[in-house]
């Protein structure tokens, strides 16, 4: 897949993309039919989505609570998986931010991208003020030369339409599963393993220690979780449980995210790891002592093993 974050050094061999718009944070599966239509409108045609950074949401609400499922590193994997051959993530600048919705259709769809063909959902809106809508988009569309597919929104039964709000709200509430069935894979959390107190590793599990950027903070407490290993000698995908949280045995503050893994051994300093939200086992707690805290983790580790090795 070829990332372009400028018009200005756009690639000659990508113009003529089918396109899919809009700022696809967690690439669910409404996100996912976005793409299945923007193939199918150009066969031929390379598939290619236009998305921004940063958020629009963390230019217009900079005090606002973290709120992104997944930073930009994790959506390009995601996307980059479902068979995007092109990502252009334009900066979402005052330049940007000051385009008409007719400007944008012709200086970047048309002329900075050439696009043959866009797919966006039913809901988009663009240019200054969000005065562009579906409808201008088709008709500015098609006197520049490109077509037009709107999405509709996508829901499922028993749980409703399919947004990046519900799946937080499911996260928030400790339902990773029922964020999973939105999503069409489970929620990750991506980073580099950085050095922590190792304490892990003296009450016998020694844990690879991640950071929390700023992204949506899911419920704190213990995960059964799904590790893929991204770079290393140990790359590779693992089984395991995760604690997400401050560590209020150890009065922490800082929110980080602490994963053992399952009948592994090595050292995983400095890897990127990809740690998938599988089951809520129970939220974080502080024990009477390191044997209380030793004999919880065990039982922990023995329900994660069994919901783990379920089909």
């Amino acid at each position: 897949m070829r990332i372009v974050q400028s018009l200005s050094d756009f690639p000659p061999a990508l113009r003529g993309a089918s396109l899919a718009i809009g700022n696809f944070d967690g690439v669910h599966l409404g996100h996912q039919a976005v793409l299945e239509q923007a193939r199918a409108a150009a066969p031929g045609a390379p598939l290619g989505v236009l998305t921004f950074e940063p958020h629009p949401r963390e230019v217009f609400q900079p005090a606002a609570p973290p709120f992104r499922l997944m930073n930009a590193e994790a959506r390009a994997h995601r996307l980059e998986k479902l068979g995007v051959e092109l990502l252009v993530e334009l900066p979402f600048d005052e330049a940007f931010r000051s385009l008409t919705d007719e400007a944008f259709c012709r200086e970047v769809l048309a002329e900075g991208i050439g696009a043959a063909h866009v797919t966006v959902g039913a809901d988009f809106r663009y240019g200054k003020g969000r005065a562009g809508d579906v409808e201008s988009l088709a008709r500015d569309g098609a006197a520049l030369g490109f077509g037009t597919t709107v999405a509709e929104l996508r829901a499922l039964p028993g749980v409703g339409e399919i947004s990046s709000t519900a799946i937080r709200e499911a996260l928030t509430e400790g339902r990773p599963r029922e964020a999973a069935a939105m999503l069409g894979h489970w929620h990750r959390i991506e980073g580099p393993v950085i050095h922590g107190a190792k304490r892990g590793r003296e009450l016998g599990y020694p844990t690879a220690n991640m950071g929390l950027p700023r992204l949506h903070r899911p419920a704190f407490g213990v995960y059964a979780v799904m590790v893929d290993v991204l770079d290393g000698p140990h790359a590779g995908t693992h089984t395991g449980v995760a604690s997400l949280g401050i560590r209020p045995m150890f009065e922490g503050d800082a929110p980080n995210l602490e994963t053992f893994l399952f009948d592994f051994s090595g050292d995983l300093y400095g890897a990127h790891l990809s740690v998938g939200l599988v089951e809520f086992l129970r939220p974080e707690a502080k024990f009477d002592g390191l044997p209380a805290l030793i004999e919880q983790m065990q039982r922990d580790e023995a329900r994660a093993r069994s919901i783990l090795a379920r089909p």
